[in-house]
């Protein structure tokens, strides 16, 4: 079996009085896709905000490559190679697609010739991946459409080589073909060595994608298993695949 990327333990997040997360625990060996899959509210976003420390744990232990997280800062988390690719893509509006894109090196040192040779290459491999960002190099982000500004959002992620990249919902709003377009997009990252955590809506989508699977229902997971078994499990079919 491949390593354990990633191992979290008895992970709980409290709203307030809330109890968002309930002391949940999973892993995700390197070189997997990984899916959570559950209703909205069910605690998805909020595994992954709490993993990349952007919202405060009550308990739980996060490991990330042999190392504790739990505590580190975001942008330290961002270093070690574990990256969030947001909800809603949070693109900085204002600036163009090529200061996007820099954007997503920050933490990478570039003062050196040879780094800053290396960020070059790297957005030419992000182009590669998503030819329309270079043909829209220039233009303000703000003014994209919907699928190219969740094209760079991700391409913005891979700037910073991530070894786990976390997606939180990359279909959402966006058209049945441009849908299949990103899956596909995301399969290819995940073959060029890059292990995946995806919170996707799209459950029968997630799970034809993914190695296996685990499914939250109010801050639990309750049950979880090799994502094809799942997908012909009757209780997921019917809370979470339309039958």
């Amino acid at each position: 079996m491949a390593e354990i990327m990633l191992k979290v333990e008895g992970l709980t997040v409290n709203y307030g009085a809330i109890r968002a997360l309930r002391g949940i625990s999973f892993e995700v060996a390197a070189g997997e896709i990984i899916t959570l899959i559950g209703a909205n509210g069910a605690g998805k976003s909020t595994t992954l905000h709490a993993i990349s420390n952007i919202i405060k744990k009550t308990a739980g232990k996060v490991v990330f490559d042999g190392i504790d997280i739990s505590a580190m800062p975001p942008d330290r988390i961002v270093s070690a190679a574990l990256v969030q690719v947001p909800e809603g893509r949070r693109i900085f509006a204002n600036l163009s697609v090529r200061d996007n894109l820099e954007m997503g090196a920050y933490s990478r040192k570039a003062a050196s010739r040879s780094e800053r040779q290396e960020i070059r290459a790297d957005m030419e491999n992000v182009f590669d991946i998503f030819p329309r960002l270079k043909e829209r190099i220039r233009q303000v982000a703000g003014t994209l459409s919907g699928g190219e500004q969740q094209m760079l959002a991700m391409g913005r992620s891979l700037m910073a080589r991530p070894r786990l990249l976390l997606l939180d919902e990359p279909s959402m709003g966006l058209a049945p073909i441009l849908v299949d377009e990103i899956f596909s997009v995301i399969k290819n990252i995940n073959k060029a060595g890059t292990t995946i955590l995806l919170v996707e809506q799209n459950a029968y989508k997630a799970l034809a994608l993914a190695s296996r699977a685990y499914i939250l229902e109010t801050g639990e997971i309750v049950k979880s298993g090799a994502a094809a078994d799942l997908m012909k499990d009757d209780a997921v079919k019917a809370a979470y695949l339309g039958g």
